[in-house]
């Protein structure tokens, strides 16, 4: 016979989890399944985010930032060092210590909050039923007045690129090298491809990424993304535009295996030997095998769940929420999904604001935005207007030795309420916030223009944007 909760959420990745406790924290009887095992073999929450994604990719990326200004900037300081070196296994070792900490964290959540922790694949049956296969191969069935999906996103492979674990890689293998390779190409100048690729090229690998698109991150606004390929060249990424991969072969035995890649690009066939290959082309939605016959859940045809804006399926009492759904692939979106559909299950208020999610990547510099880019409202015909503001004015920015970079605030031509804000530089990551917050109140730049920042701070290159807007920013010429 099926055990009953009030909610039984399938998936304890950022939306899952949670879901899970804010259901549990309004005093709903709250299941959350999970499938996920960690290094150890043992159960570990949290899903990619936690694992293999968000948490170790950034202990990563600030060991490797660490290093690398050991080897190039901290002379400026007045800093030396003889013969600095990097262990590669301490540092794989560290990343694995604070995922560890992290899903361990989860867990004592969950029991604090009385939410109780199935471990398996869930799938759901007709009558808001979930069937658990458990890790042991025994199985349970849990009856949910409410049932959240939230089961999370996979890394799509290429057929002509199959991941091997060692040679051929997703985010999960490139995360755990044991040496640096000598050569590394990518297969994708997303998010994930410009993080990992970083943080081996700073360790010394020759990355080359290969894009297929014509332009360098189409998805940001044009004069960041122009600044952030000039300085990724600068660093020694080789990002190649155009650059479509129709094979990759792995060749040799043992530690002399190679993988072999055939590409086109405007010059024509293309060839390229590398030691590793990460394929980072995006994520698809996890839902294989998540839905029994008959329960009446609709997938599109990029495998999501469908929902509606309250993230309903339609189905009475089934609602998905996170990776699995419409809208951008991101934790914190997740977050907020999560929290949000509990708080409706409990008959209160719940929304979350697509236009307000802000998107970042944890390269050097930073990059990150909130709402429309220029292109994008000049392609809809919304009269705007812009101000920017360099951090080579901003004395922090100076003072950290990290100038390069600005912040860019787009406002409604007529109401001058902000649409969009662009970052590149020092931190980007915590002021684009700024961005979100004025934004959810429908602020305006000149609402901006006239908030104190501190100074010195980073932050006064987002007050001083604002104030361009108008043309009226003191430290630059307008």
């Amino acid at each position: 016979m099926a055990e009953n909760f009030d909610v039984v959420v399938i998936g304890a990745g950022p939306a899952g989890y949670h879901a899970a406790i804010r259901a549990a924290q309004l005093g709903l009887k709250t299941a959350c399944i999970d499938a996920a095992l960690g290094k150890d073999g043992k159960p570990a929450l949290g899903g990619t985010c936690l694992r293999v994604g968000c948490i170790p990719s950034k202990a990563l990326l600030d060991s490797t930032h660490q290093y690398e200004n050991m080897l190039h900037k901290f002379d400026q300081h007045g800093i030396s060092f003889k013969d600095a070196a990097i262990d590669v296994e301490k540092m794989v070792a560290r990343k694995d210590g604070i995922v560890k900490q992290f899903t361990g964290g989860i867990a004592m959540l969950f029991k604090a909050n009385k939410v109780t922790a199935y471990y398996g694949f869930g799938q759901l049956q007709p009558g808001n039923v979930v069937k658990v296969k458990q890790h042991d191969g025994s199985e349970v069935e849990l009856k949910g007045t409410n049932v959240i999906i939230a089961a999370g996103s996979d890394s799509i492979e290429l057929p002509f690129a199959k991941f091997d674990g060692e040679n051929i890689v997703d985010n999960v293998g490139a995360l755990d090298f044991t040496e640096v390779p000598k050569r590394l190409a990518v297969i994708g100048a997303g998010v994930i491809g410009l993080e990992l690729g970083s943080v081996w090229r700073r360790l010394g690998a020759e990355v080359t990424i290969l894009e297929a698109l014509p332009d360098f991150l189409p998805a940001a606004d044009a004069e960041v993304a122009r600044l952030a390929a000039r300085e990724f060249k600068k660093e020694g990424l080789d990002i190649r535009l155009g650059a479509k991969v129709s094979k990759a072969e792995i060749t040799g035995k043992g530690k002399k295996k190679e993988v072999s890649i055939a590409y086109t690009d405007a010059k024509g066939e293309q060839a390229l030997v590398v030691d590793k290959l990460l394929v980072a082309v995006g994520r698809r939605a996890a839902s294989k095998g998540l839905l029994a016959e008959g329960t009446g859940v609709q997938l599109n045809e990029r495998g999501q769940v469908v929902v509606d804006e309250h993230c309903h399926t339609g189905v009475d009492g089934v609602w998905a929420v996170g990776d699995c759904v419409r809208g951008p692939m991101l934790a914190h979106k997740g977050f907020e999904e999560g929290i949000a559909v509990a708080e409706l299950i409990a008959g209160l208020p719940g929304h979350v604001n697509l236009d307000t999610i802000p998107y970042v990547i944890y390269t050097a510099p930073e990059i990150a935005w909130v709402g429309k880019t220029e292109q994008q409202l000049k392609a809809e015909g919304v009269p705007y207007k812009a101000g920017s503001f360099p951090f080579a004015a901003v004395g922090r920015a100076v003072a950290m030795a990290e100038p390069t970079g600005f912040v860019k605030v787009i406002a409604h031509a007529e109401t001058d309420r902000v649409l969009g804000m662009h970052l590149i530089g020092p931190n980007v990551s915590e002021l684009v916030h700024e961005g979100v917050l004025t934004m959810e109140f429908s602020g305006s730049a000149e609402d901006l223009a006239r908030i104190c920042h501190a100074h010195p701070s980073l932050s006064e290159a987002v007050h001083d944007a604002a104030m361009a807007v108008d043309k009226r920013a003191i430290h630059k010429a307008n």
